[in-house]
């Protein structure tokens, strides 16, 4: 059986390979998608990935999740650390929520270190570059089991 989730991206990871590549490496979002196809085939999952510059769009998908998806990988970017709208939609999905972050925010400028979407999230992976992705799908693919 397949299992549907949602990967969702936040603002300017459109961007990714053209965008300080020192911190986020030269993986474009097309890359991401591709690699995410391909462990989903594995784990079994069925993956949607969307990105938006627009917190509405995001809080527009989760709640689209709570009908359609088992679960969610979300990367918020810069909503992190600003959003209380997107971990009010969180707090609405019953499924297992993933929270994905690109580099180490943690060694990152201070106002990084803060996550509303923790909150919520069953687990957060960071710094482990776009890899981050799949480990959150294999993680995730163990949740719903």
């Amino acid at each position: 059986m397949t299992r549907k989730i949602y990967i969702l991206n936040g603002p300017n990871l459109n961007l990714l390979g053209k965008r300080e590549p020192e911190i986020y490496g030269h993986d474009t979002l097309a890359d991401v998608e591709a690699a995410c196809a391909a462990v989903g085939r594995e784990a079994n999952l069925d993956v949607t990935l969307l990105q938006s510059n627009h917190e509405g769009a995001l809080i527009d998908w989760i709640h689209e999740a709570r009908e359609n998806a088992a679960g969610i990988i979300i990367n918020p970017a810069a909503f992190t650390h600003t959003s209380v709208a997107i971990l009010d939609a969180l707090k609405t999905f019953d499924g297992p929520v993933l929270e994905v972050h690109i580099s180490n925010v943690h060694q990152r400028e201070s106002f990084r270190h803060h996550s509303y979407v923790s909150l919520r999230a069953d687990g957060v992976i960071a710094g482990f570059g776009v890899e981050g992705y799949a480990l959150a799908m294999r993680r995730m693919s163990s949740l719903l089991t």
